[in-house]
């Protein structure tokens, strides 16, 4: 028996959903203007975000040792460093797309927002075990 409703609304991938569709429209619009590797690297980085906000949806977060405190301390730092994480992922993503729509040099930041989403999979994927 549950004890609350099992609440799965549509809302809640809105923005996901919506990153994948301007990852769609972008990688569309640069390969009709005859940039098709642009388009490529420009739709990789969105569809990559996108699948960094539908992921956050499960992640309970990652697991700190006794190093960064226990209690308030612990829940300011992981608070933290998820904001400072999103800020800087979103400000990197954001200016990778400017460039490709102005036809600018989008190198520096594809290799950036390849870090990235690498650091963040492999964090989501090692981050509960023992290394």
């Amino acid at each position: 028996m549950w004890i609350a409703p099992e609440r799965r609304s549509i809302s809640r991938w809105a923005v996901p959903g919506l990153v994948l569709a301007a990852a769609v429209v972008v990688g569309a619009v640069l390969a009709a203007d005859g940039r098709t590797g642009t388009g490529l690297v420009a739709l990789c980085a969105l569809a990559g975000y996108a699948g960094l906000l539908a992921h956050r949806r499960h992640d309970g977060g990652p697991a700190f040792g006794e190093g960064f405190g226990t209690g308030h301390r612990t829940r300011a730092h992981r608070r933290g460093a998820a904001v400072t994480g999103d800020v800087l992922t979103v400000a990197v993503v954001a200016a990778l797309i400017v460039q490709a729509l102005r036809g600018g040099e989008i190198a520096p930041y594809a290799w950036l927002a390849a870090l990235a989403g690498g650091t963040y999979l492999l964090t989501a994927l090692f981050a509960g075990r023992d290394l």
